[in-house]
């Protein structure tokens, strides 16, 4: 008798929606396509690069702003009460002096030196934040396609067992009638029910399996802790995203696309462009323009005008302007003498050249490892489905020999035994192998 998916599925279904009723929880139908949506709107991992790369653009839009002007304008008092020298040094006493400034003006600064350096580190580490952040997506849906692997295979295995369990259950029944009729021994009946209460125990397993496994989903999708979830994909079928056939050409291609390595290029072009501040920086000056334009006036009060040129008696407001300008060189002696900021560069530089080395030794061990378990799994399910399916055919002919009465129940029962593990098997080795595409497309450089 052949496992019917439809009525395992309905039966889980019908489970699932009991317990849903009482616990009052979100049911949630998904498969993979949902799953991969849910992930990329959700994941906390993918949501904080997201942000990490906004603060990256910030510091773009900062860096940029170095050539345009410093403006303001307002109206400035000035007070004064006791003595004043004038222009001649002639002292005044109680003097009261009020003036007004107001104005507008100007203040530009550029500091070839640093500011158009700065500004190319600051590109250059803006489109390596884009790489890194698509790198984490790559993991985190990576992570969350392993998860429902995962979790599809325990659904599975929930709805095997109880297929399982139901065959045995009504196996007991019969065995018990026909030992109650004299038509076989007791210790057969007893026999079909331990294994029946054993099966029993395997289907509570799977469950608190399931339940972890469904946890673990939740989380990477950070639903609400009251969903329930369950897979519409009835069957695991095997992928073929990538195959497992490389050459040296392939690394490197692998090199190239991997977003990892790019974003950390990117980190090293930023870096020998900051180093540039002290070596063509040292030669280029600072410009620093300042102008302003204001009505400035006032009056002097308690104070006898000897000239009423000299001292006018309005309070009308004169017009100013000005204009400063600089170029100048800096010459620090000690980067000079020590070098010791250009020394600094070098370190970090060489560091991340060998940071990049080791990645790309972490990427030939990731398509490595992958291609291998990729490889395995295949002869894995070529065995496991020849496995099963000689196991389903001899369960239906011992349970067409038990109706008849012509086999023994321990037949029948070690029948079972061998469908569920070599079922099992299978399905296990669908989900290493699909997972094991999955790695091995993203380890080749290609995004989810």
């Amino acid at each position: 008798m052949k496992i019917n998916i439809q009525i395992a599925i309905g039966f889980f279904s019908l489970l699932f929606y009991t317990n849903r009723v009482n616990a009052q929880s979100i049911p949630l139908s998904i498969n993979l396509e949902t799953v991969l949506t849910l992930a990329g709107a959700n994941n906390l991992t993918i949501e904080e690069y997201r942000h990490r790369q906004a603060l990256a653009t910030a510091n773009l839009t900062r860096a940029k702003e170095w050539w345009l002007p410093e403006l303001s304008a307002g109206a400035a008092t000035h007070q004064l009460w006791g003595a004043v020298m004038n222009g001649n040094g002639r002292f005044f006493l109680d003097v009261e002096r009020s003036n007004l400034w107001v104005g507008a003006q100007a203040s530009l600064s550029w500091d070839f030196s640093e500011d158009i350096f700065i500004t190319n580190a600051a590109k250059r580490r803006a489109v390596a934040m884009q790489y890194f952040s698509q790198a984490e997506r790559n993991k985190a849906l990576l992570q969350t396609i392993e998860a429902y692997y995962d979790f599809l295979a325990a659904q599975l295995s929930v709805q095997a067992w109880q297929q399982l369990t139901a065959q045995a259950d009504s196996i007991a029944r019969q065995v018990n009638v026909q030992a109650q009729a004299g038509l076989r021994y007791e210790s057969e009946a007893l026999l079909a029910k331990a294994n029946l209460s054993h099966l029993r125990v395997e289907t509570l397993n799977s469950r608190a399996e399931f339940g972890k496994k469904t946890a673990a989903l939740i989380r990477l999708l950070n639903l609400d802790p009251g969903t329930e979830l369950l897979s519409v994909d009835t069957l695991l079928t095997p992928l073929a995203l990538a195959n497992g056939n490389f050459t040296a050409a392939s690394f490197e291609s692998a090199h190239q696309l991997r977003p990892e390595l790019r974003g950390m290029e990117l980190g090293l072009q930023a870096l020998q462009a900051e180093k540039k501040t002290t070596i063509a920086g040292l030669f280029l000056p600072e410009l620093r323009v300042g102008a302003h334009a204001s009505q400035f006036g006032g009056l002097l009060e308690n104070v006898e005008p000897m000239d009423p040129v000299a001292f006018p008696s309005t309070d009308v407001l004169y017009p100013t302007q000005s204009v400063n300008a600089a170029l100048t060189w800096r010459i620090p002696l000690g980067r000079l003498t020590y070098a010791g900021e250009r020394k600094q560069y070098d370190a970090r530089i060489v560091l991340q050249q060998t940071q990049i080395e080791q990645m790309q030794a972490q990427v030939n061990g990731e398509i490595i490892g992958a291609r291998a378990q990729l490889l395995a799994a295949k002869e894995q399910m070529d065995l496991a489905k020849e496995g099963s399916e000689l196991a389903d055919k001899a369960l239906r002919q011992s349970m067409q020999r038990q109706a008849l009465g012509t086999v023994r129940p321990f037949e029948v029962l070690q029948a079972q035994e061998v469908f569920i593990k070599t079922h099992l098997d299978h399905v296990q080795a669908v989900v290493v192998h699909n997972k094991a595409q999955y790695r091995l497309w993203v380890a080749m450089g290609n995004n989810l």
